[in-house]
């Protein structure tokens, strides 16, 4: 696995593409199945487009926090992404919803994946002022779930229906697919 220097920054809209990019070579297609993330078997179609990705970037307490391989400062590469967003609960805990987490398909596996999580977190709790984190998993991904409980995360059993018949989010392969909330409190620093 090659070297990589990684610094973060939050995207712009300049960014759609090269996240477009990133986010269907992590999960869609041929070119995911080189990653243990792939959905190709689940779900074909796109994952993100532009209208989504300007929606995420212009919506208030929304960051898309970009980590870039600055091992060539004249050419910094995007290799993993994720969306943190402070979203409204009925229990009142201030709260960030995590989600595009996405990491080169050449590159999982190393390390990169552990840090931009633990980047989101920050940005979650020393930014937003949330102190918990939830995110959606579809509930058939047993080892995605896994590495998330390794770092922390908590399967609530709350189950949420997969948006069957809206294309932005893929074309289902299978009548099963649902969403597993889960969740981690973050420790707030004074």
């Amino acid at each position: 696995m090659p070297t990589v220097m990684l610094s973060f920054r939050s995207a712009t809209h300049d960014d759609i593409l090269a996240l477009i990019a990133l986010v269907t070579a992590a999960y869609r297609g041929d070119a995911s199945r080189q990653g243990w993330t792939t959905e190709a078997d689940l779900l074909g179609g796109q994952r993100i487009d532009a209208q989504m990705l300007r929606a995420d970037l212009d919506a208030p307490g929304s960051v898309i926090v970009l980590a870039t391989d600055s091992g060539d400062e004249d050419r910094p590469r995007l290799v993993a992404c994720a969306n943190i967003a402070k979203q409204a609960t009925d229990d009142g805990i201030p709260t960030a919803y995590f989600g595009l987490f996405s990491v080169d398909p050449d590159l999982q596996g190393g390390g990169i994946g552990k840090l931009v999580l633990a980047e989101a977190e920050r940005i979650a709790r020393d930014t937003l002022g949330c102190s918990r984190m939830r995110m959606t998993v579809i509930d058939s991904r047993e080892e995605l779930i896994a590495y998330y409980e390794r770092r922390g995360y908590v399967r609530t059993g709350i189950r949420k229906p997969f948006p069957y018949g809206d294309p932005r989010y893929g074309l289902p392969k299978r009548d099963d697919l649902q969403f597993e909330i889960l969740e981690k409190s973050l420790e707030m620093r004074p």
